[in-house]
């Protein structure tokens, strides 16, 4: 497996191995190119030049070309050869020179021209027909060596050459110092999730910089933010819940080891006892059965969503607390508007009615009210539970839907409170999209509102 360091330089080392052979052939491809066309050009026009006067002779002949060619400036030609239309040699300055092939094409009638590019020169040639009122009579062939231009070609590439050596070198120098400094910052970060994965949720990635890298130290700082945050309420929830569960069990073991130790226990203290028990053990389901429907709204297990009628919920939850109201001698009172459906599970719903409702009953005051009002508009639902008990200070308000948070420990213990019930009512709101908010009732109390929003037409068929 390759390092990231490695596919860096592999790939800047291609990136720029692929644009030094562009600049190393590219321009002198260009230049060679221009060349051949001006050699083209030009000896074009010089063979048109001499080819005119050969044309005008009555007859081809070594004497006569000579003569023509005498007034000629032919010096840069390094070869110039005239045939007849039968291909045989009339004048040719090169007595070294054999036959040429371009020569018999260009019999045909045909001018063919070449030029090619070596170390040392520049070798262009063209080759003729020459015609005489419109007859085919020979043809004239001129040959080019331009070591000139092929020296600049050269010096020019050997410049060109030099320059991309110590433009690839310091270009790769550079590259290798930004992927050294990148991946300084990729290590850093690596060493910050090693950190964080041995533990320490506190520790927080420093970020230098305004790239993508920096943006990603800041996702992570963000998401070892709610780790930590997660995980010091699942210490939280793990200590109160097992102080939650063990203080119903010493109890029950305590009651229970009383009655074992005493063999002359009476009749009415041993149920005195029992009930005791039976109370601590009520408690004790109540916790559990409270724990098991948070873990639920956790894991976003619940039935499927439908339109339920709110209205229909809150009467439904009147029947179970008739006793607690008697017992509490508070008075409950209804303001429900009809048919105001929310998209819920009637089961969560009667959760949240019924603990708001509890909650106002147990913490009200000895002839004290309390009044649920329900009520619609074009957008949402809003259901209100307000009381006349002992209220919430202000400072409390925002941890009151902690887990387990309890604004007076001692009072709640004694109404048989865990801290779990607006806990269970927060998340099953929000679970169906809705919000919970509390405030203070006037005179005195407190009031809860919960809003839904309003189904949709094809959500509520």
């Amino acid at each position: 497996m390759h390092s990231i360091r490695t596919q860096f330089i592999s790939f800047i080392a291609a990136l720029l191995l692929i644009l030094l052979l562009l600049l190393n052939t590219y321009p002198l491809i260009s230049s060679r190119d221009a060349i051949f066309e001006e050699k083209r050009s030009s000896m074009t026009a010089q063979a048109s030049t001499v080819a005119s006067p050969l044309s005008g002779l009555e007859r081809l002949s070594g004497e006569n070309i000579t003569e023509v060619l005498r007034y000629l400036d032919l010096s840069g030609y390094t070869r110039v050869l005239v045939t007849d239309r039968e291909g045989a040699t009339l004048y040719d300055s090169d007595s070294a020179g054999g036959a040429v092939e371009d020569v018999q094409t260009c019999l045909t009638g045909k001018t063919v021209f070449r030029s090619s590019f070596t170390e040392a020169a520049f070798v262009s040639s063209i080759a003729m027909p020459l015609s005489s009122q419109g007859e085919l009579i020979g043809a004239l062939y001129l040959t080019e060596h331009d070591e000139e231009r092929a020296e600049i070609i050269l010096g020019f590439q050997n410049r060109i050459r030099a320059a991309s050596l110590g433009i690839g070198g310091l270009a790769l120098v550079v590259a290798l110092v930004f992927v050294f400094l990148l991946l300084q910052r990729i290590r850093a970060l690596v060493r910050s999730m090693r950190v964080v994965a041995q533990g320490d949720y506190s520790y927080r990635h420093v970020n230098r910089g305004r790239d993508e890298i920096t943006e990603l130290g800041e996702e992570f700082n963000q998401l070892t933010e709610r780790l930590q945050t997660t995980e010091e309420q699942r210490r939280r929830f793990v200590s109160d819940a097992s102080h939650e569960l063990k203080t119903p069990l010493a109890s029950i073991r305590l009651l229970a080891d009383s009655v074992v130790q005493n063999e002359n226990v009476d009749a009415a203290t041993m149920r005195e006892f029992i009930t005791d028990i039976g109370n601590e053990a009520k408690r004790l389901q109540r916790t559990t059965e409270k724990l098991l429907t948070l873990s639920r709204l956790d894991d976003g297990v619940s039935e499927p969503a439908g339109p339920v009628d709110l209205g229909k919920v809150v009467l439904a939850t009147q029947t179970p607390l008739i006793p607690l109201t008697r017992e509490k001698d508070v008075r409950l009172s209804l303001k429900l508007e009809e048919d105001c459906r929310v998209l819920a599970t009637e089961d969560d719903l009667f959760h949240i009615v019924f603990n708001l409702e509890e909650n106002a009953i147990k913490y009200n005051v000895p002839g004290g009210s309390v009044e649920i009002s329900l009520q619609q508009d074009d957008k949402q639902v809003t259901l209100q539970v307000s009381d006349t008990g002992i209220g919430i200070p202000e400072a409390d308000r925002e941890n009151i839907f902690n887990r387990f948070y309890r604004v007076d420990k001692a009072r709640s213990r004694e109404a048989g409170g865990s801290g779990l019930g607006l806990s269970i009512v927060h998340d099953a709101v929000l679970a169906h999209g809705g919000s919970i908010t509390v405030g203070q009732n006037s005179p005195q109390g407190s009031v809860f509102t919960v809003t839904f929003p309003r189904p949709s037409s094809e959500e509520e068929t």
